[in-house]
């Protein structure tokens, strides 16, 4: 069982969630989620903690999302909906949350959630939930930020369409209110994000503005833009999943599906991989491999014993196991010990001062 979420920093792999808040429509659907997660070898399943009835105020609130019609044209269609209907299929009870939470425990995966209202939190202590999350839309709610801070839980904060005023203020906020293990997210507005929307760059924006870690909140099908995020430096990534991307309800057309979330893991440890490090490191492997394509220093034609060389004398060519054209220097001047023949090695040996 998890006690602790591992760091989320500079220094660590980057931190893969997946989202099932908004793409389950039941226990049983976001048990099976967490099982696809932890098969996958991502680090944590977020979910949402909401209750529809205090948190919309008007039942009939429009909200407009796309779905997908066609997975081989990639056809779209945008559908209207209630926001209350939509939080809805995504509302658990307390006792099917605690139920869920211990088969996430049991999974070996990290549990984190959003919250709307302060008994949500101190419900998520009752859980012993690993991380809480802030929406964008909260990110200038004062009462819920200090409750948050004073949860004791890793802090992540969505900042969607919040300036940068208003994330420092949101910070502040939270530091005064005694959390500094916070994270920071860039999170693009829109179910699907447009590419005008997602605005990478502000990720080493962010981390220059801040001593805390920033994470990427994807809202675009595929995983391009999480390979890029992690590239810029992004701790953490957070994707959405689905059972079916072709489920007609908000942020399905944007998941990954099963058989996609293991790849998504391995792309991004991938790219890890081939990132590695700000200095130049070579194994000992190969530096000896590269003598191969590298050049070492040959006589260019017979050469009498007591001659003293010159650069007409000496040819460099592969490999590069001898005298190396980077000692040219040194090697002009020399006498030779012996007769030489053309195409032979020069060597130390054969040569004095």
């Amino acid at each position: 069982m998890i006690t602790k979420m591992r760091r989320v920093s500079d220094q660590d792999p980057c931190f893969i969630t997946f989202e099932a808040g908004p793409t389950h429509d039941g226990l049983e659907s976001a048990k099976l989620l967490a099982d696809h997660t932890a098969r996958a070898g991502a680090d944590a399943i977020k979910f949402q903690i909401l209750d529809p009835e205090r948190l919309v105020a008007d039942k009939k609130q429009p909200f407009s999302y796309e779905i997908l019609v066609d997975k081989k044209t990639g056809q779209r269609e945008t559908v209207t909906e209630p926001l209350y209907d939509i939080l809805m299929r995504r509302s658990l009870t307390r006792a099917e949350w605690r139920d869920l939470k211990k088969h996430c425990d049991e999974l070996n995966l990290a549990f984190f959630a959003t919250v709307s209202f302060a008994d949500e939190i101190d419900f998520l202590e009752e859980l012993n939930c690993h991380s809480i999350k802030i929406a964008s839309g909260d990110v200038d709610h004062v009462p819920l930020l200090r409750r948050a801070a004073k949860s004791g839980m890793c802090l992540q904060l969505d900042t969607g369409n919040a300036t940068l005023g208003e994330i420092e203020f949101a910070v502040d906020v939270i530091v005064d209110a005694g959390c500094k293990d916070i994270i920071i997210h860039q999170c693009p507005s829109g179910y699907p994000a447009h590419l005008e929307s997602i605005n990478l760059n502000i990720i080493p924006t962010l981390k220059r503005m801040f001593p805390y870690a920033v994470a990427f909140s994807d809202h675009t099908p595929g995983w391009e833009m999480d390979i890029a995020a992690v590239a810029l430096g992004a701790n953490l990534v957070e994707k959405t999943i689905s059972l079916d991307r072709m489920t007609p309800s908000v942020e399905h057309i944007m998941s990954l599906e099963p058989d996609d979330m293991e790849n998504f893991v391995k792309a991004i440890r991938d790219l890890e991989i081939a990132l590695g490090h700000q200095r130049r490191l070579m194994t000992a492997d190969e530096r000896e491999k590269r003598k191969a394509i590298r050049r070492s220093a040959f006589v260019a034609h017979d050469l009498p014993s007591g001659y003293v060389l010159t650069s007409d004398d000496i040819e460099f060519r592969r490999p590069g196991f001898g005298v190396g054209p980077i000692e040219i220097d040194r090697i002009v001047g020399k006498m030779t010990i012996h007769e030489m023949k053309s195409g032979d090695p020069i060597t130390w040996a054969g040569l004095k001062d």
